[in-house]
Order: C-alpha cells, then sequence, then structure tokens
C-alpha cells in the first residue's frame, strides 16, 4: 500500500489553504490533525503532528492535515483565536467530502489542540457527529469561556516535563472536566516529545481501534 500523502488546497475563510491528504482505501475514518503555534514556527510539517498522522493512517484512517493560514503557502495572515479554528472547519468539511458519513476523529498539538477542542465544541453545539478527540499537550488556557464537547471519547496527552504548556494548568483543566475521558502523563518527556515519538504514537494508536 502506498503511504505517499498527496498535497491539495482548500478554499479556507480567509483564503486557500495548503493540505497533505492521505487517501485511505476503504477508511475505517477520518482524522484531522491541527499543528502548533504557527507564530513560533508551527507548521503540519512538525514532528508530532508527522507522527499522529502516521498513526492515523496506520490505523486506517483517511488523513488530513494543513497549515492555517499565514503559514507556508496558506494565504491570510495569523489571527491566534477563532481564525485558525474557521480554517479547521473548512479543512474538516473538505475532508468529509471525499468519503461522506465516515466517524470523525480530531487531533491536535499545542495550540492545535485548543483549535481541535474548539471545533469538537463548534460542532456539538450544531448536532455534528465526533467520534474522538485527542488534545496532545494543549493551550487549555485559550479555551477559557468556550463550548467543549461533551459527548466524544476524549484523551488529553500531556508531558511531565512540557516547558511550553504549564503541565498543572493541563492537570487543572482535566480535573475541572465533569465529563468521562482521559489523562495520559508522559514522565520525562518535554513539550516536543523528542525520543518520545514512539511512546506517543503507543499512546495514540489502541485508542484509535
Amino acid at each position: 500500500m502506498l503511504k505517499r500523502e498527496n498535497p491539495i488546497t482548500i478554499q479556507g475563510p480567509a483564503g486557500v489553504l495548503e493540505g497533505l491528504h492521505f487517501e485511505q482505501p476503504q477508511a475505517r475514518g477520518l482524522a484531522l490533525i491541527c499543528h502548533p503555534n504557527p507564530v513560533k514556527g508551527g507548521t503540519m510539517l512538525n514532528k508530532v503532528v508527522s507522527t499522529l498522522q502516521r498513526t492515523a493512517r496506520d490505523a486506517g484512517y483517511d488523513t488530513l492535515r494543513f497549515n492555517f493560514r499565514g503559514v507556508g503557502a496558506s494565504a491570510g495572515s495569523h489571527d491566534m483565536q477563532m481564525g485558525e479554528v474557521e480554517d479547521a472547519e473548512a479543512a474538516l468539511a473538505w475532508l468529509r467530502e471525499q468519503q461522506p458519513g465516515l466517524p470523525v476523529t480530531l487531533l491536535g498539538f499545542s495550540f492545535g489542540g485548543f483549535v481541535a477542542a474548539a471545533l469538537a465544541g463548534r460542532m456539538e453545539a450544531r448536532g455534528e457527529p465526533l467520534d474522538r478527540l485527542f488534545m496532545v499537550a494543549p493551550a487549555v488556557s485559550r479555551l477559557d469561556g468556550l463550548p467543549q464537547a461533551e459527548r466524544c471519547a476524549l484523551t488529553i496527552i500531556q508531558p511531565d516535563d512540557d516547558e511550553v504548556i504549564d503541565p498543572a494548568t493541563v492537570h487543572a483543566f482535566s480535573a475541572a472536566l465533569t465529563r468521562p475521558h482521559e489523562l495520559l502523563k508522559v514522565a520525562e518527556c518535554g513539550h516536543f516529545f523528542h525520543g518520545k515519538l514512539v511512546e506517543l504514537k503507543e499512546l495514540v494508536a489502541p485508542r484509535l481501534d
């Protein structure tokens, strides 16, 4: 089976978005992966994003990762708020058109964790089905005041030695949730999962089955 992603373009709310799509024959679901902070160099080629994409691909998912507005060849300029969530909505709409009716999983790393969670909240508020949400070292402080998804399966993965996102903030976010979810702590691991990408894949893979 070919493992290559295909470059694609999507019409987003601020102009064209560039993405990489892996077309999975007889896919079991759709996986949208959101990248980290654009202002700090985050792109869809980030190694954590790449690991999440490969994990979903290997689990049988049709995958899409994309650059937010103002990143790479994506048009527009950084919003760092709802603009990137709207980009993700446009990307997900494109992905759903490729194989309609399949269950949706959202995965986001760092700033992308905020985007994925915010999109999940929007989807559930509109009554749209969402199967799973993965938040990896997520920027949870950005979610203050936003509606949260309550019905999808939720997994939060947080490095213990995160130097970008304060682990205590993520732990407190998890503790305040009244809905069932998992908080997985990764020992001796920094924000970018240096030397821990295999462990990250091993945490995510069984939860995609």
